[in-house]
């Protein structure tokens, strides 16, 4: 069971000018074997000294995290990675020049420092340099690269402000820095080198379109465009079920006004039996005013917007205490593809791509009220 820690210090920061007095406390408590929460650009992350396997196996104890998820490790600068790993090729030094610091991590071929609590035992470690003057700093005053997954319980939507650390994580941990709300809003591409063609494990805030135009050639792993959740994870978010609220989530794909008629139908016949249907939908789509308890994630013309508000959405569902989620899919081009890797792991297996037979004989009637 996790050690309770009496007290969590709860400290606000500047996001763009830290204090260096706090920043260099919390940057002790890191070099000492303790866990500090801290923003990035992409979510919040939960940090110890990833050179220290027995402060990793803390993150572990402290989310519920499944040991064979392999975590990312954060740098401030390149000097840092050459100790990680066994070899840096020029496509990943080309992608470090485009992308870092950014939301991109690249899977290489680990190095001898690296203790196998971080990588789960795999031949390879994930590293990334966050674009977040807070991490940034942080990583400095640890002295050495920080081990950091989403600060939150294993399974839970990732926090993009300091309160959802605190919901999940108060007590827990020694440290939460507070720099204001994660601007991407959901976790880095992680991009495999380790093969013969670049892979991506997880889509994130660097999209393929981008990646594509440096390497000119990349693929998407399988499990990535589905709920299929791979045996041995080669990256975080690969495996188990993820983001997910406390309430079943069915995420239904397809034209919208096919999805929007089967959503007011499905919210019609739990309402029947006295349950709280919770609907997430976008500022641009359809209006659901009377079908259910509504949140607005972003706007479907705009996916980024949708990524930037997702896991906020999915947190509001556990505050209004639904029984059951509905929740509209999105195109899959640019970020989108991030937000529906993250709908489909939130749904675990509940998925349906919806077409006109699916929908009552009063289709045009639904669509319309």
């Amino acid at each position: 069971m996790t050690q309770k820690i009496l007290a969590t210090r709860y400290i606000k920061v500047d996001p763009l000018h830290p204090d260096p007095g706090v920043i260099q406390a919390a940057g002790d408590i890191l070099a000492r074997g303790g866990l500090v929460a801290f923003p990035t650009e992409t979510v919040y992350g939960l940090g110890a000294n990833a050179l220290d396997g027995r402060a990793v196996m803390r993150i572990f104890e402290v989310k519920g995290r499944p040991s064979d998820n392999p975590m990312i490790v954060h740098v401030a600068d390149l000097d840092q990675v050459k100790d990680l790993v066994e070899c840096l090729s020029s496509p990943a030094q080309e992608l470090m020049r485009a992308f870092w610091p950014g939301p991109l991590t690249l899977v290489l071929p680990v190095g001898g420092v690296v203790p196998p609590e971080v990588t789960a035992g795999l031949p390879s470690v994930a590293i990334r340099m966050p674009g977040h003057a807070v991490a940034l700093a942080l990583i400095r005053a640890a002295g050495s690269p920080v081990a950091a997954p989403s600060a939150n319980l294993s399974g839970r939507p990732s926090p993009t402000m300091a309160a959802h650390v605190m919901q999940d994580l108060n007590g827990r941990i020694d440290m939460i820095l507070d720099g204001g709300a994660a601007g991407v809003g959901v976790e880095s591409t992680v991009l495999d080198l380790t093969g013969s063609v670049p892979t991506i494990l997880r889509p994130g805030g660097v999209t393929p379109e981008a990646l594509t135009g440096i390497l000119g050639k990349v693929m998407v792993e399988p499990a990535a465009l589905s709920s299929l959740q791979t045996a041995k994870p080669r990256s975080p978010g690969m495996k188990y079920t993820h983001y997910a609220p406390r309430a079943p989530l069915l995420l239904l794909e397809g034209e919208p006004r096919v999805i929007a008629a089967k959503i007011r139908e499905i919210a019609a016949a739990y309402r029947s039996k006295g349950k709280q249907v919770g609907i997430l939908a976008y500022a641009d789509g359809e209006d659901y005013t009377g079908a259910g308890q509504v949140v607005l994630a972003g706007q479907r013309s705009k996916p980024e917007t949708v990524a930037a508000g997702l896991y906020a959405a999915l947190r509001r569902f556990n505050d209004l205490e639904v029984d059951f989620i509905l929740a509209e899919g999105l195109p899959e081009s640019g970020v989108g593809l991030a937000v529906m890797n993250r709908l489909r792991k939130a749904a675990g297996g509940r998925i349906w791509h919806v077409v006109d037979r699916d929908v009552g004989n009063h289709l045009d009637k639904m669509h319309d009220e």
